[in-house]
Parts: C-alpha cells; structure tokens; sequence
C-alpha cells in the first residue's frame, strides 16, 4: 500500500504539473495577449506596455513558465482587476460557502440514496423496485436549472414555505443563520445526486447478495439484518466511496448553475460571474485549483476503496 500511495503521489505531481503547463498555454493565447485580456480594449498602447513589463511578459516563455509555477507554489493564484483584489483572498471568501452547499447536499444524498439502493435491491423487479428506478431516471435525466426552477415555482411562489433566494453573506456563519434559504439549492442538488447514488448502490448491492459469502452466512444461520447490514453494505458502499472521492472537485468549484440559479454567493456564482466579466485570472486560478482537486479526490479515492475492502491489494 505505502508503495502504491508514493507511486499516485508521483503521479498527481506529473499531473498537476500538465495542468500547470495548459493553464499557462491558454494566458497566453487569450485574444490580444495577456495584457489587452486583463486591462480590457481600451487600455491605451503605454498602459499595455507598462502592464508587460511590470509582469514580466517581455520575458522568454520558459522564464515566464518558471515565474509562474514559482508563485502557484508560493499561493499566489493571481489577482483579479475586477475585483480589485487577489484570487487568494476570492477563494477563501467564496470557498468555504460552496463546500457548505455542496457538502449538505451529498450528506442529504448519502442519508437517502443508501437505504433506498438497498431497499430496491431486496424488493429487485417489485413495483417499489420500478418505481424507484423510474424516479431515479426523471430526477439524473432533468437539468438541474430546470429543476431549481420547478423547486422555486413550488415551494416560493407558489406556497410561499421557502425563499427563492439562497442565504446572503460573507461568511459561513452569515449563511447559516438563514436556514430556510438553504433548503432549495440542497435538494437542487440532492435530487439529481440520489438519482445517481441510488441506482450505483442498487447494482452494488444486488451484485453483492449472490456472493458465495452471503449464502454461507446465511446457511449458517445468520439473520437476514444482519447479512444487508454487516456484510452487504460495506462491499455495496465500494462505488459511493469512489464516487465521493471524485466530487471533491465539485465541493470545491460550486455548484455553477444551481450557485447562479439561487443567487448563492459561492465558487460557482464567482466563476459564472468572472465568465461574463472575462476576468481572466480568475477563472485560470480556479481552474488550477480545481485541477489539483481533481488529483488530490482521485487519490483519496483510491485510498479509500482499499480501506472498504481488505481483498484489494495494490502491487
């Protein structure tokens, strides 16, 4: 195992240093170059060319690729002249709401989406079965501004039981005092992860009951609790592990539509945000980090599958 961990570690580097490299390609291919990108059309040819050589990007490529890997390790992401401050501080303002959103989101899922998995696999080919698994599809089937919108006409205009808008704020803590605000853009996303993480878990686990160790525990006379829940389960969770290691990404990008659907102020809303503004260092610095996200949650799900199951064994 400690091989195998080194073996990805070097692996996510090579990686991580690729990404490096292809955000560093598209600064430069931005129309007009960097400079004219950044201080927008109407930058007069001095302002330009000052910006050139403040940032050093009269230098030979090689050495403006040393200088900006040698800031990304330093945590200098960049800074964003719409904003008028770093990317660094941007993301610590933004990040934590997200991660919020996202997280609740998943735990919501998780609490739903395993026993359902489950139930479907014990009742398999039932009409709870097929009603489940048709739920299941509409809900992975149906874009999710479209389900926020349905959500929205429901429960705010219609019944008037929930805001239209996510909770305002600049902190974590502004965020949880509004609650109620929370509701929408959670099952936004829970929905259409249920979906998903349900129809994984009920493959896993239907998979799982026809093993030989489910019928020797149950010759020997094993309850049939005990068998779903002690034996069954942990083997059928080996998919959702893997899948939730792989959303890290997401936990940390936001949420890009369901963000801008509900106004909630996360990485998702920024991105969408700095898009329309074509503020350029921020999208490159989030998606450096969202890069690196994506080896780190690649990792983490290696590690994990491991951890569930004794029988994998890396060489």
């Amino acid at each position: 195992m400690t091989a195998y961990i080194i073996r990805r570690l070097i692996q996510a580097v090579i990686v991580v240093f690729g990404v490096t490299i292809i955000v560093f390609i598209i600064l430069h291919l931005l129309p007009g170059g960097p400079a004219r990108a950044l201080l927008g059309p109407r930058a007069t040819p001095q302002a330009i060319h000052q910006f050139i050589v403040q940032n050093g990007y009269n230098l030979p490529l090689p050495v403006q690729y040393g200088r900006y890997v040698w800031h990304l390790l330093q945590g200098n992401l960049g800074y964003s002249y719409h904003y008028n401050q770093t990317v660094n501080s941007l993301l610590a303002q933004d990040l934590p709401k997200s991660a919020l959103l996202v997280g609740l989101s998943y735990i919501v899922a998780l609490v739903i989406a395993v026993p359902l998995g489950i139930l479907q696999a014990i009742r398999r080919n039932k009409p709870i079965d097929y009603t489940v698994t048709g739920a299941a599809f509409i809900g992975y089937s149906m874009p999710v501004f479209w389900l926020a919108f349905l959500l929205i006409l429901g429960f705010a205009i219609s019944f008037h039981l929930l805001p239209p808008e996510g909770p305002q704020g600049g902190t974590v803590g502004a965020v949880l005092q509004q609650p109620l605000g929370l509701v929408l853009p959670v099952a936004t996303l829970a929905i259409v992860t249920v979906a998903l993480f349900s129809r994984f878990m009920r493959s896993a686990a239907i998979e799982n009951m026809v093993q030989d160790y489910v019928r020797t525990a149950r010759a020997k006379g094993v309850s049939e609790f005990s068998v779903l829940f002690r034996h069954v389960l942990r083997n059928s969770l080996i998919p959702i592990i893997t899948l939730i290691g792989l959303s890290l990404p997401a936990t940390l990008s936001g949420a890009v539509v369901t963000e801008s659907v509900f106004n909630y102020p996360g990485m998702g809303l920024l991105f969408w945000t700095s898009a329309q503004n074509k503020d350029f260092p921020v999208l490159l610095g989030f998606t450096v980090v969202v890069g690196a996200a994506t080896v780190v949650g690649s990792l983490l799900a290696d590690i994990l599958y491991a951890v569930a199951d004794p029988r994998v064994r890396y060489t």
